[in-house]
């Protein structure tokens, strides 16, 4: 069965656009449509999983200043800076979501795309993980996670509507001031090993032939643009949603 990913176009956009777009690929899987997508953000914000609470970005120095948001995803809080994030959202059944958890398997891809860049990291197996803080998600080390010499430098997250699944995660590339223990792969490599637009490039490659599928360059639809900002005013940007913990 020939099968299309859709891949729409990559955009810096603030937390709120971000997560709506997100949201709307989500709504596109589940009427039968795999996009994925690469995006940075326009200014470093947080990003705080759907069950933490508001009050703890005052737990790490630094985040409490920063622009915020709350994901529909779960997991804990991520300093969106010098990293690239990635969503992929993936129409209910086996044929797209296959057997191997998503986790694991879109991180298998990055562990391999490193390799081409002389990059050497590892899967997070079970009995080897590590809680090294209770806010951020880069000190959570967790079955799946990728890893160079002890640092997590890959994490994602999912929501599922409908039997489709969205998933989406931050790939740290530097160390950023506002979380200054948390290392990126160029820091790791010791050299710029990687650049976001070049590393999502050779992602899109791998995701496609580990899928079997096309990859086609395409770009929202009309009723996927006007539907964008009713989602960011109505949840991202509405303090109720933001502070509903």
């Amino acid at each position: 069965m020939h099968r299309t990913l859709r891949l729409l176009p990559f955009a810096a956009a603030d937390g709120p656009t971000n997560m709506a777009d997100d949201d709307v690929m989500l709504d596109a899987a589940a009427g039968g449509v795999a996009s994925l997508r690469f995006y940075t953000w326009t200014e470093p914000t947080v990003s705080l999983g759907y069950f933490q609470p508001a009050a703890v970005r005052a737990e790490v120095p630094g985040l409490s200043e920063l622009p915020w948001v709350r994901r529909a995803t779960g997991g804990a809080a991520i300093v969106h800076h010098h990293e690239l994030t990635y969503a992929l959202a993936l129409p209910a059944g086996k044929d797209w979501q296959g057997d191997e958890p998503w986790v694991c398997r879109f991180h298998h891809l990055v562990r391999d795309v490193l390799a081409d860049f002389g990059v050497k990291s590892r899967a997070v197996v079970c009995g080897q993980e590590q809680k090294l803080g209770e806010v951020l998600c880069f000190l959570d080390q967790t079955p799946g996670d990728l890893v160079i010499d002890g640092s997590k430098v890959a994490g994602s997250a999912q929501r599922k509507r409908r039997g489709a699944l969205l998933q989406h995660g931050s790939v740290l590339l530097r160390r950023s001031e506002y979380a200054p223990m948390l290392p990126g792969i160029n820091d790791l490599a010791g050299r710029e090993a990687v650049t976001p637009a070049l590393l999502a490039g050779r992602l899109a490659a791998a995701l496609a032939a580990d899928l079997g599928c096309e990859v086609m360059s395409s770009d929202w639809t009309a009723d996927e643009r006007a539907r964008i900002p009713e989602v960011r005013a109505d949840v991202y940007a509405d303090p109720a949603w933001n502070e509903k913990r």
